[in-house]
């Protein structure tokens, strides 16, 4: 009897080890295929080239391809649609910004999914400031001469925007200057560039990636930076705050990594050390320094914070900037 009764008991212990090994074993054999990120912008966007400089060196660190597809529309909500709808098993995952893990909250009525409990956070990329950019044709060369004109004729100054940031970022400028702009709005910001460069539109607000080589080309003329700090990579150019004598104006865009809600927390890890290792890669580093980007590797609940405090941050620049919910 008391044979058994230890025999049923080992079988049970087995069990049980056999049912622990069989719940970690997904974690534990995580990537075994190759993996899809989703960027939910257009080709040639920053998001796309940090996306793919990520993409390639996490590969690198997970032994699996890391296949990345661009979804753009709607400010990044179809993209980052995509990813919320699809199966939390860490092989979807969303090369977010602060478009659609911030901003959308604020800029829509209705989103497809709940942006605050969608995503499982897991890794933050790094940030880029912007660049106020206008056509070579428009009279100015300052941002205090483009304030002037935009005053003399209200509504008449167009500016593009193909993201949350753009747009933001001009219509704030325009708030605290007082003055009147027309929103031209389009899907991709290389579309944008391009009808900028062709005086389409007057003003475009864009990120240094698509912005910065058309500047140094002498294609468009750049009148500011978004950022608190004049930049490195083109030091000549003022700050907002410095060109209008204003103190309060900074806008940056980010960049980070999620995966679908309930993702398993192993996987969530595994995927943060890849990620934080590309953030510290010289290859990375190197590439992106002339672009303004800072990386600031860190944790998944590290990330979960930023996402609360730039949530709030976006909805004050939205308010403050009377963009209506669409």
């Amino acid at each position: 009897m008391r044979f058994r009764a230890s025999r049923l008991l080992g079988l049970m212990l087995g069990l049980g080890l056999s049912l622990q090994a069989l719940a970690q074993a997904p974690a534990a054999a995580y990537p075994n295929k190759p993996i899809k990120a989703i960027v939910p912008f257009a080709p040639g966007s920053a998001t796309d080239q940090i996306g793919r400089a990520f993409a390639q060196k996490m590969s690198e660190q997970l032994g699996q391809p890391i296949l990345v597809e661009n979804r753009a529309g709607v400010n990044g909500m179809l993209g980052a649609d995509a990813v919320a709808k699809s199966a939390p098993d860490g092989y979807t995952l969303l090369v977010g910004t602060n478009s659609t893990n911030a901003a959308l909250k604020s800029l829509m009525k209705k989103l497809p999914y709940d942006q605050d409990t969608a995503f499982a956070p897991i890794a933050y990329l790094g940030s880029v400031p912007l660049i106020v950019g206008v056509n070579n044709d428009v009279p100015v060369r300052s941002l205090r001469d483009l304030v002037a004109m935009a005053k003399a004729k209200p509504g008449q100054v167009t500016f593009a925007s193909a993201s949350t940031s753009q747009r933001v970022s001009s219509e704030m400028l325009a708030s605290m200057a007082g003055i009147e702009m027309t929103h031209v709005p389009y899907k991709a910001g290389p579309a944008a560039m391009t009808d900028l460069i062709g005086g389409q539109v007057n003003l475009f607000t864009a990120d240094f990636a698509v912005m910065l080589p058309q500047v140094k080309g002498g294609k468009v003329r750049g009148l500011a930076v978004t950022s608190s700090q004049r930049s490195k990579a083109i030091p000549e150019l003022p700050t907002v705050n410095e060109a209008l004598g204003v103190k309060d104006y900074e806008l940056i865009a980010y960049f980070a990594l999620y995966a679908p809600a309930g993702t398993p927390p192993e996987i969530i890890n595994r995927l943060n050390r890849a990620a934080n290792a590309a953030a510290a890669d010289k290859d990375i580093l190197d590439r992106f320094a002339a672009l303004g980007f800072e990386t600031a590797p860190a944790s998944p609940e590290a990330l979960a914070q930023r996402n609360r405090l730039e949530t709030a941050k976006w909805a004050k620049a939205i308010r403050d900037a009377k963009i209506e919910a669409e």
